[in-house]
């Protein structure tokens, strides 16, 4: 019986994991949004200068296209909690950094897009550290 007990409470989640897994589908919602965003700009609703996909320059182009099926991937890696959601999302980021700091001539600065995705990731990865130090210490007292 005490082995039943024993289990459950080493499979029962910490505050820390139920935290991580609200923060991956919150960031899946952003990722969701984003690529609607995208979409929208891709098939003409966006009223701008690149409001259509004929219409765009070949970068933006090549940036919205991939961008607009990315972030949506990562949206449904991270809202399942696969580990290849917070990769994909990783690439989406990578790309928009690129995109915003180091081409502002082709793309325009969004230096609040930049540093979202920065503070994401540092989030991310402090979690991700916090939930490895919490089971090692469980294991080396367990």
């Amino acid at each position: 019986m005490s082995d039943v007990v024993e289990r459950s409470a080493v499979m029962r989640p910490t505050v820390v994991e139920i935290i991580f897994v609200w923060f991956q589908r919150v960031i899946a919602g952003y990722c969701l949004l984003f690529g609607v965003l995208y979409w929208i700009r891709l098939i003409g609703f966006y009223e701008g200068p690149l409001w259509r996909f004929d219409l765009m320059p070949l970068h933006w182009q090549v940036a919205a296209v991939t961008l607009a099926v990315f972030f949506p991937f990562a949206a449904i890696g991270l809202w399942m909690l696969a580990s290849w959601g917070p990769v994909i999302w990783g690439i989406c980021a990578a790309t928009e950094i690129l995109m915003y700091v180091f081409f502002p001539d082709l793309y325009g600065n969004r230096l609040l897009i930049v540093v979202s995705h920065i503070v994401v990731a540092l989030f991310y990865g402090g979690l991700r550290g916090l939930i490895y130090w919490q089971k090692r210490k469980a294991d080396q007292y367990g």
